[in-house]
């Protein structure tokens, strides 16, 4: 049951870039409004839910949530330039960074297999750019890239930050709470410097934003926190796969997004990286959830 329940929130969560994409508003404007309609879902699930934090941990968390604001802002963005696909494939490759990151402010090492994938899956990154090639998607593969990686590590660093917060694995939706309410609050306070950004109501755009603010963000959240830590290291490995291999798929189906053979065989190195970083446990921080794969 654990692991069904496991794949049901990586599919669900898989599901986020292509609301974006299909929202079509600002990087901005999405990020707000995907954290704002999920703070009442998780308001009653912190409810439903024992919640003994102290008030450094609760603060951790919602200071979380402004380094998500600006993960969620780094990583729409990059949506825009290479596509619903291509974006969460490079921006899932977190799970490389987070290991570096650890060593280097944690003084967590990591194991020497983290140095040998790391080389690997920049080489599939540069790949997934396009080199420059006429048929490479997107529409400007290289700006793209930068702005995944830079979501890639932003995600990194929040990690950390989410992690400080919650240690004794008690029940996710608090923390989860407050770090949503967090990135929403900074994503308001900075949207005079959005030139896009918007607060009118449309529809579809604002249903496809409702569904991702619900289905991603709140319930494909609580499922991934809860269930991960609790799997095998094999089974969070294959999921943290999952995520992007499924939303590459799901923009090939209802978003066209065709990639350039360049492009293809980056994808599959960048997936060969991940998957070994995961299965050599880069670093001893599975307990804490840090291996959960962008919402």
């Amino acid at each position: 049951m654990t692991r069904l329940l496991g794949l049901a929130g990586t599919v669900v969560i898989s599901f986020s870039a292509i609301f974006v994409r299909l929202a079509d508003v600002s990087p901005q404007t999405a990020a707000f409004f995907r954290t704002t309609y999920a703070l009442p879902v998780l308001f009653i699930a912190s409810r439903l839910m024992s919640d003994d934090r102290t008030r450094r941990e609760r603060l951790l968390a919602f200071g979380a949530g402004i380094v998500f604001a600006a993960d969620l802002t780094l990583w729409h963005t990059s949506i825009e330039y290479i596509g619903a696909g291509l974006a969460t494939v490079v921006t899932n490759s977190q799970v490389l960074w987070v290991g570096l990151l650890a060593w280097v402010l944690l003084r967590e090492r990591p194991r020497p297999v983290a140095f040998a994938v790391v080389p690997v899956a920049l080489v599939g990154i540069t790949l997934i750019g396009g080199l420059g090639r006429d048929d490479a998607y997107g529409s400007d593969p290289f700006l793209g890239i930068v702005f995944a990686l830079l979501a890639g590590l932003s995600y990194s660093v929040f990690i950390l930050v989410f992690r400080a917060s919650n240690r004794r694995m008690g029940p996710p939706a608090g923390p989860l709470l407050d770090t949503t309410a967090g990135a929403a609050l900074t994503l308001l306070l900075v949207a005079p410097l959005d030139g896009d950004f918007s607060f009118a109501f449309s529809w579809p755009t604002h249903g496809w934003l409702i569904a991702l603010g619900i289905v991603p963000q709140s319930l494909g959240w609580l499922l991934i926190s809860t269930v991960l830590p609790r799997l095998p290291a094999l089974d969070t490995s294959v999921m943290l796969l999952l995520q992007p291999a499924a939303t590459v798929l799901w923009a090939q189906l209802f978003l066209t997004e065709p990639l350039a053979a360049v492009q293809w065989v980056g994808v599959g190195i960048v997936f060969v990286a991940i998957l070994g970083a995961a299965l050599a446990g880069a670093v001893a921080m599975r307990r804490a959830a840090l291996a959960t794969p962008e919402p």
